[in-house]
């Protein structure tokens, strides 16, 4: 008995002190592992990313959004859902912006073309146009236009009447005639009483010219006679007073009502 129980003492006493080597060879391994991944994971494949994020984008346009009319967590608008663009998408999707532009692009076409006209012709002298703010203005003075205190067309100045009218014929917009004279008062015996009747007289035989002769709508015109009372000059001098004796033809950019 005592023998036997002397052997169990001994067998107890040899324990396995290295089974810490299983566990730190699991480490080790585990490490290794970790180190890969980090490798892997540093070398980005860029077909698999555009792919990733390419199904990304569309989850996110494809999941509901709290935006109206909009879709996906974005919240894009969809433009499919409007049944006409949304009113303030381009300054294109305003009817009345368009046909503004449409028209000064008409009128800045008509002022190049008078432009190149008068200086082909000479008419430098005799005829001047520029562009104001009411609109393209066309100054035809009264020596090429008439005689002195009469209001009867001249023939020289026929051909630059008839290109007029063959632009004018073209343009959806309001044309004021519009006659001038200098501040001298009319000499008695002629056709006119005083120079509101001359300055109206002349407007009156450029307008019938373009409606009667050259057959433009006359819906396009209207007609003023100014007399002395908006000189662009001085009335102190010759030169001065023939800038003033004129007859203006004004293509408005804004068309006027003839509603009373």
């Amino acid at each position: 008995m005592p023998r036997r129980g002397k052997r169990r003492r001994n067998g107890a006493s040899h324990e396995n002190h290295e089974r810490w080597l299983i566990t730190y060879a699991d480490l080790i391994t585990l490490l290794l592992i970790f180190f890969v991944v980090l490798y892997a994971m540093s070398q980005i494949d860029v077909k698999k990313y555009d792919t990733l994020a390419e199904s990304l984008t569309h989850q996110f346009r494809k999941a509901d959004s709290v935006v109206e009319l909009g879709t996906g967590i974005t919240g894009a608008v969809d433009r499919s859902k409007y049944e006409t663009p949304p009113p303030s998408a381009t300054p294109s999707d305003d009817p009345q912006r368009d046909e503004d532009r449409i028209k000064e692009q008409e009128l800045q076409d008509l002022l190049k073309i008078i432009q190149q006209y008068v200086k082909t012709n000479h008419l430098e002298q005799q005829v001047f146009v520029e562009d104001t703010p009411k609109g393209i203005a066309i100054r035809l003075s009264d020596v090429f236009l008439f005689d002195l205190g009469k209001a009867d067309l001249k023939k020289p100045a026929l051909p630059i009447l008839d290109r007029l009218s063959s632009l004018f014929d073209k343009l959806d917009t309001t044309i004021s005639i519009q006659g001038h004279t200098d501040n001298l008062p009319i000499q008695a015996g002629g056709s006119f009483q005083d120079n509101w009747g001359l300055s109206a007289g002349r407007a009156l035989s450029v307008l019938r010219y373009f409606v009667d002769t050259r057959k433009v709508v006359e819906d396009k015109f209207e007609v003023a006679g100014y007399a002395d009372t908006r000189p662009i000059a001085k009335n102190d001098s010759e030169a001065n007073r023939q800038k003033n004796r004129r007859v203006e033809i004004l293509v408005l950019r804004q068309a006027t009502s003839n509603e009373g």
